[in-house]
């Protein structure tokens, strides 16, 4: 079992780049992938979608990607010597034309800003795409330990009320051997002094009152789904939405033994029950 929440952040650097991957998830009814990458890396986008698609099942999942150049390798400055040449032919036929005096120095690349042109480091990005599905295997690798770790904390709590959800119905089964014979002999009672020509008639209403206050086929269905729910928690795939299901047939058949015996021992149990499934319920809203 895992948690729909959780997070994880990883990091690595190579000579030209550090990259750094931040993910964390969040309760969500379906899978939900949101994701921010540097525009270097909108080629791998569906690479990493793919990889988080492997890793969760359900969830708003948030992806976040920084990329940092290391020094020395974001930007690049370049002379243009062509252009240089071409300014310093033309001061040359300047001070030679109008006998100009004075000497060409270094104040020439501020006077004249063409001269020097900042660009960005070209990427390389086979190295890099390496070097960043590094850092996404990472961080998903963290995001799902801190799933696991939570899940574990779900499973414990649920696994609680579990066990008094299975107290409860075994209750009810004891209710349930002791009801049935009870109003079937206060039904044959009730029945004695009638005609003998209406047998006939007594046996179907006998009958007919055994069966509205008969539970045992329920409190067999509740407990081979209660038992169903045991083995459900205890499986480390994606179980949320079975337990979703299970916990509906709990619900059902708990509603129909309150219906069948409105007794106040039968209903008192029925409600404690019902306890145990809504707090099952409000956990199961953060396990994938």
């Amino acid at each position: 079992m895992k948690s729909m929440t959780g997070y994880g952040e990883a990091s690595h650097q190579d000579k030209h780049a550090k990259i750094t991957v931040q993910v964390r998830s969040l309760n969500h009814r379906h899978l939900d992938l949101q994701l921010r990458v540097p525009r270097e890396y909108l080629g791998f986008e569906e690479e990493i979608r793919k990889s988080l698609r492997e890793t969760v099942s359900r969830g708003r999942i948030e992806l976040f990607i920084n990329r940092t150049s290391t020094p020395g390798h974001a930007r690049q400055v370049e002379l243009d010597e062509e252009l240089l040449g071409k300014y310093l032919k033309a001061i040359q036929r300047a001070k030679n034309k109008f006998h100009l005096e004075g000497e060409i120095g270094v104040s020439i690349f501020s006077s004249v800003p063409d001269l020097l042109r900042v660009r960005d480091t070209e990427i390389n990005l086979r190295m890099e795409k390496q070097a960043l599905f590094t850092a996404v295997r990472s961080a998903l690798q963290k995001l799902e330990d801190s799933r696991i770790r939570e899940g574990r904390h779900l499973r414990i709590d649920m696994q609680s009320q579990l066990r008094r959800l299975k107290s409860a119905a075994s209750d009810l089964e004891k209710h349930a051997n002791q009801f049935v014979p009870s109003m079937t002999k206060s039904s044959a009672a009730a029945k004695s002094d009638e005609a003998t020509t209406k047998l006939g008639n007594e046996a179907v209403d006998t009958s007919s009152a055994v069966f509205k206050g008969d539970i045992n086929e329920e409190v067999v269905r509740l407990k081979t789904h209660i038992a169903a729910l045991g083995t459900i928690l205890r499986a480390p795939e994606a179980v949320g939405k079975k337990i979703d299901f299970i916990l509906q047939e709990i619900q059902r058949e708990l509603n129909t033994i309150s219906a069948k015996v409105p007794v106040l021992d039968v209903v008192q149990l029925v409600l404690q029950g019902k306890e145990r499934v809504e707090k099952i319920r409000e956990q199961t809203q953060n396990v994938e």
